[in-house]
């Protein structure tokens, strides 16, 4: 049954692999392909890649595993045959995934417990090696025999299962139990009979064995292992590659005292922990035919956590002390108390307690489940004192036979800097209970022996404070046409021209006529409220000196230094002019009035083919307009919609459509012919910075669209008027709102009513109402529990 356990771990793991699909294999095949690989020598590894690649089926291998999964089928005479050859069939231990074992936290993990269990130690003998000599020979062994010299001779014999193998002209020569070795003298002796000077004095023909093909053993491996069971091994395999074959020692195997039996007798003991500690692989014995292995349970698990280098859970044996467990742990960290542990064990009815002392370590016997702590040392200093501030050398210095008083700590930190305050230093202390204290020393008076030397105590910390640090963080700022304008740092007689230099100096906008400089009021001995709030100061400047005003003058902490902008720098304020112009493109303007006349004229004038009349301006919009614009339309919107709001997803749905709108430009309706004919008019406006100025070509078309049958665009005709232009259009529509339609012109302006003068290149739009929707069942629903609602709260309130 053991064997069933194992066909099914290998058929669960085919199952679990998509492949793609070849030749179809029987389920007796697949069985028989193992037993083949595995007489073969090949790996559990190799079996399982090869089998992998037969492309056995999904339906296949679920079929398999149910079979083999049905105990009461298994033992049915009907599958007698089956189970005889499951039972032979070895196991193929498939490469281990990621074990439960490693989502443990490691201090709570048993030491060299996934020891056969990772990745990368399968202990697989090396098939390519010399055949050692102490190697014995068994039935299944393929011996070479190679001869050389005066003869030569290259043969290949297997050892037959009653140990020997037929050499022609000699007969059979028995060869197993022997090691290869002693075969090699042994068939050596044979074979001089037929080459005399193979044991001559000075022989000239040599022999040679070796074995090629190694035969399988079989090995049982008992006990708390994963995977108990029978084994085909290379006869090679040690007892680590068997226990790694049946998959490692479980939860409650013994890594210490692990038994190789042989022949009825125990052949070697295995201490895991001798391999893991000390490199010591001597228990690893090679196995042999018959051999078994067996794990018995642990017995005694103590654990040690805390400041130690490896805490977990190890196995101990009866003769190992508490001080063993320190050493299988990598003894203790940098930060472990080391004169005592603390200790829990489980009693015969609760727990206990106990404190080890570092001389019990040697003598202190471990129970099963003892949870050893080791604790950290404290992090307060037994002999630490500090200097801080302004000091050359700040820092922590320790008590002793150089540092005793404050005057040694000073002097060990190689005295105090220039800008120390030495009359007020602070000695900060503990109580007896560790209560914080202050004391106050006059430094100076300390290092000139005017006054004695205070002893210092452990934990003292001595601070030396600053003059610059008892003032404030002085600064003065730099404002208006300057490169980088901000707040600097005040330093004594720091003048105008050093703090516009620290700011990046002038622009060249700058007013160098006009610098004024703001300071304020500051009487610390003032008992009185004045209304007097600032000083104020007005300088010119030339070549960066001061030319009017107090030329000896400097600044003061937390001034401030504007430098004005010139009342004659005006930087260029471009326009562009487009269309049917001479010279159409940017301009830059002259005068701060220039108009719309003026503008065509520098363009050269219009062409013969210009529409003045059509003509419309662009500007461009500041952000400020931007954003009253955005208002205006969002209100308009929220005003003219009929829906509820609910929350405010309908103000965020409405602002999102606005947003998306290009409010950067605007049109603005002008009249270019009567700007043209009379300069300086109120048509003629005054151009701005951005503005674009389009003069269109005649066109003398009309575009009617909105509430028509036909939207469409007809050729001008100045005795029509606009009903007549819808008339073309087909007519108005079911829904069209006939008083409101509306002429828009080519220069952007808008004339509403049925009146509205139509000129060439205009556009008619004739606005529709919304289809109405009739009420559904629902509304008329709501709208009868609002009214009985709003009935119910006039009732009640008339009561």
């Amino acid at each position: 049954m053991k064997q069933l356990t194992r066909i099914y771990g290998i058929l669960v793991i085919l199952l679990c692999i998509s492949t793609s699909l070849f030749a179809q294999m029987s389920d007796e095949q697949i069985l028989q392909d193992i037993r083949n690989y595995s007489n073969a020598g090949m790996t559990q590894e190799q079996i399982y890649l090869e089998l992998t690649k037969k492309g056995v089926t999904v339906d296949q291998i679920q079929r398999l595993k149910e079979r083999y999964d049905n105990r009461q089928e298994l033992a049915t005479p009907a599958s007698a045959g089956v189970m005889q050859e499951a039972e032979h069939t070895p196991e193929v231990v498939v490469p281990r995934e990621r074990r439960e074992e490693e989502l443990i936290p490691q201090e709570d993990r048993i030491f060299g417990q996934d020891f056969f269990s990772t990745h990368n130690l399968t202990f697989e003998p090396n098939m390519n090696m010399p055949t050692p000599a102490n190697y014995i020979l068994g039935p299944g062994d393929e011996v070479i025999i190679d001869i050389w010299g005066n003869s030569e001779l290259n043969v290949r014999y297997t050892i037959a299962p009653d140990g020997h193998i037929t050499v022609p002209g000699l007969g059979r020569i028995q060869l197993s139990g022997m090691r290869v070795d002693q075969a090699t003298a042994h068939l050596r002796n044979a074979f001089s009979s037929i080459y005399s000077d193979l044991d001559s004095p000075e022989p000239r023909t040599f022999l040679a064995i070796s074995v090629g093909n190694v035969r399988t053993i079989r090995v049982n491996v008992m006990g708390e292992v994963v995977a108990p069971g029978t084994y085909t091994l290379s006869s090679f395999a040690s007892a680590f590659h068997a226990l790694y074959a049946a998959g490692g020692i479980n939860r409650i195997g013994s890594l210490r005292t692990i038994r190789v039996f042989r022949a009825g007798k125990t052949e070697a003991v295995i201490d895991i922990y001798e391999y893991l500690m000390h490199g010591n692989n001597a228990g690893d014995i090679t196995l042999r035919d018959g051999d078994i292995i067996k794990v018995d349970p642990y017995g005694v698990l103590a654990q040690i956590t805390g400041e130690v280098k490896r805490p977990m859970w190890y196995e101990m044996k009866e003769n190992e002390t508490l001080d063993d467990l320190i050493r299988f742990a990598g003894g203790f960290r940098g930060e472990a108390y080391k004169e005592n542990v603390q200790l829990h064990r489980k009693g015969t009815s609760e727990m206990e307690v106990y404190t080890v002392n570092a001389l019990q370590f040697p003598d202190f016997r471990m129970h099963d489940g003892d949870q050893i702590t080791v604790g950290n040392i404290l992090t307060r200093f037994a002999n630490r004192v500090a200097i801080e501030g302004a000091v050359m050398r700040p820092g922590s210095y320790a008590i002793g036979d150089n540092i005793r008083s404050v005057g040694d700590l000073v002097k060990m930190a190689q005295g105090p800097r220039e800008d120390a305050f030495l009359s007020r230093a602070l000695l900060y202390r503990e109580k007896a209970d560790l209560t914080p204290i202050v004391e106050s020393v006059d430094l100076e008076a300390l290092l000139n022996n005017r006054i004695p030397d205070v002893p210092l105590r452990k934990n003292d910390s001595l601070f030396v404070p600053s003059v610059i640090s008892l003032l404030d963080n002085f600064t003065v700022y730099v404002g208006g046409e300057v490169r980088a304008p901000g707040t600097y740092a005040y330093a004594d007689n720091m003048s105008i021209e050093d703090v516009i230099v620290q700011a990046g100096g002038l622009r060249e906008s700058a007013s160098t006529a006009r610098i004024d400089v703001y300071r304020r009021i500051k009487k610390p001995e003032s008992t009185t409220v004045s209304d007097v709030t600032g000083e104020a100061f007005s300088f010119s400047l030339k070549n960066g000196l001061i030319i009017s005003g107090d030329k000896s003058f400097t600044l003061e902490p937390f001034d401030e230094v504007f430098v004005r902008r010139s009342p004659g720098y005006e930087p260029q304020q471009n326009v562009s002019i487009e269309g049917e112009v001479l010279f159409g493109g940017q301009y830059a303007k002259l005068t701060k009035d220039e108009r719309l006349s003026s503008l065509v004229n520098r363009a050269g004038g219009l062409t013969q083919s210009a529409y003045p009349k059509g003509a419309r301006l662009q500007r461009q919009l500041t952000e400020e307009e931007q954003r009253r614009t955005r208002e205006a339309l969002l209100a308009k919107t929220l005003l003219e919609s009929d829906t509820v709001i609910a929350g405010d997803s309908l103000m965020k749905r409405d602002s999102a459509l606005v947003d998306d709108l290009d409010l950067r430009y605007q049109y603005v309706g002008i009249d270019l012919e009567k700007a043209l004919k009379k300069p300086g008019s109120e048509d003629d406006i005054v151009l701005q910075e951005g503005d674009v100025l389009f003069v269109p070509i005649y066109n003398p078309t009309v575009k009617i669209s909105g509430g028509v049958l036909y939207p469409n665009m007809v050729a001008y005709n100045k005795e029509k008027n606009l009903d007549d232009y819808v008339k073309m259009a087909g007519g108005y529509s079911r829904l069209a709102m006939k008083g409101k339609a509306f002429v828009i012109y080519m220069n952007g302006q808008v004339a509403t009513g049925r009146r509205a003068k139509i000129e060439p290149g205009c556009e008619i739009v004739v606005p529709e109402k919304p289809e109405s929707q009739p009420i559904s069942l629902p509304q008329i629903l709501g709208i009868s529990n609002s009214i009985a609602t709003l009935g119910l709260i006039i009732t009640n309130l008339i009561k």
